[in-house]
């Protein structure tokens, strides 16, 4: 707690409160993004394949192999993903509607469903997931982020008519990542590091960011790139756990998690 010390930058005034998760304002938001699922478009018009749309639609047979993840233990959107369930289906000791069936049992539908669980990001989406450029990957459900297939349309040489690759953002079928910015405690550049914290949510800045770590500014007065309001989504609901009670299980989470997945 004492890593950080308060700064309330003027420019917060023009960033909403749901990304402010420091009352203290010892760090400051700066961007977001939604860990969403992606989908191969052709894989799923081609065999006229409804998209899942929610948690559970995924430990379905028609769903069975077709989706790859990230181990929550060495990856930022797999443990993501991970919050996810927690927060939709609850802990043994948190049942969210007291069914009796919880994350774990979750977890375990879908390694019956023959989910995929790779190390990292780049493995399960340039390797695994069919639906990226270039990829020989089999797999057309694959974690990643709502800014994704904005991304594809990006970086293709030719625009193409439609993205070939689109996010699931159902209702708590997604978990929000916010990164902020602190200035470290008893700093002897203080003004220096208010600035550059202001400079960060200037609509400068944060107009270039999209484009640059595609992601999604925090200050709503800054303007997204066309391939962004053309072809990326923002989860309206995503799924949300108390920043406390992650800091508290996030290790017992994923513990559980890798014995029920992994062994």
């Amino acid at each position: 707690n004492d890593l950080f010390g308060p700064y309330e930058s003027p420019l917060l005034a023009d960033v909403p409160d749901e990304f402010e998760l420091d009352a203290e304002h010892r760090v400051t938001p700066v961007d977001y993004g939604d860990v969403c699922l992606n989908y191969d478009v052709r894989y799923f018009e081609e065999n006229a394949l409804p998209l899942p749309e929610s948690l559970s639609d995924l430990t379905q047979p028609e769903y069975a192999g077709l989706l790859v993840v990230e181990n929550p233990a060495s990856s930022s959107p797999g443990l993501a993903f991970l919050l996810a369930t927690v927060a939709g289906f609850g802990t043994p000791e948190n049942d969210t509607d007291d069914d009796g069936y919880t994350y774990l049992d979750y977890w375990t539908e879908l390694r019956a469903n023959d989910v995929l669980a790779v190390d990292d990001w780049t493995t399960a989406y340039y390797s695994e997931f069919s639906g990226s450029t270039g990829s020989e990957g089999t797999r057309p459900i694959a974690l990643s982020y709502a800014s994704s297939p904005p991304v594809e349309v990006f970086f293709m040489e030719t625009p193409p008519d439609a993205a070939p690759t689109g996010a699931i953002v159902a209702d708590g079928m997604c978990f929000r990542q916010i990164e902020f910015v602190g200035i470290l405690e008893g700093t002897d550049n203080l003004e220096a590091a208010q600035q550059f914290v202001d400079f960060m949510l200037s609509v400068e800045f944060q107009g270039d960011m999209p484009l640059q770590m595609f992601v999604f500014p925090v200050n709503e007065n800054a303007e997204l790139p066309e391939v962004f309001t053309e072809y990326a989504q923002v989860a309206e609901n995503p799924a949300a756990l108390d920043p406390a009670e992650i800091d508290a299980h996030r290790e017992e989470w994923i513990q559980a998690w890798t014995e029920t997945v992994l062994r």
